[in-house]
């Protein structure tokens, strides 16, 4: 056994059995949450160094840990994972599962230098390839382009025309 799923509230643990197993809501998961709210393929539970990690599979309810939303994440001996709405507490040892030295970097470390500021918050866009032009932004109805210094952007309803 790789570990075990504490559900919060009390109820059945859950053991992790293999190293890569599939969450869902169909008979042909590895773990089979029989919910409404949980999709029929929801997520994938795997172990990547010693450590296991947790990834949505564009489900409708989504994962959370810690209480915040993700795609995809490192789980941390007791960390708590939201499948949908039920929450477990997730439990194993990293080093029974092949561990050595310090954990891993999460994803969102290692990418954050790979993006500016302004193109995280959407107001920059990069070129899909070296050498291509950037995209160009959709105009959202007749808003000001700051990108933009032509004229004629800003309509003033005083002008005559």
């Amino acid at each position: 056994m790789h570990g075990e799923l504490i559900p919060v509230g009390g109820g059945d643990p859950i053991p992790l059995m293999k190293k890569n197993l599939l969450v869902g809501r169909r008979e042909s998961c590895d773990i089979v949450l029989r919910f409404s709210n949980v999709s029929a393929h929801h997520c994938q539970l795997y172990v990547n160094g010693g450590y296991w990690y947790v990834k949505d599979l564009q489900s409708r309810n989504g994962i959370k840990v810690n209480g915040v939303r993700v795609t995809e994440k490192r789980l941390d001996p007791g960390d708590e994972v939201s499948i949908a709405k039920h929450k477990y507490e997730m439990q194993y040892s990293p080093f029974d599962n092949g561990a050595s030295g310090p954990p891993p970097l999460d994803d969102d470390t290692q990418n954050v230098m790979k993006q500016s500021l302004l193109e995280r918050a959407g107001l920059a866009y990069r070129a899909n390839k070296p050498g291509e032009a950037p995209k160009e932004p959709k105009r959202v109805g007749g808003r000001y382009d700051i990108l933009d210094d032509g004229e004629g952007q800003i309509k003033d309803p005083n002008r005559p025309v």
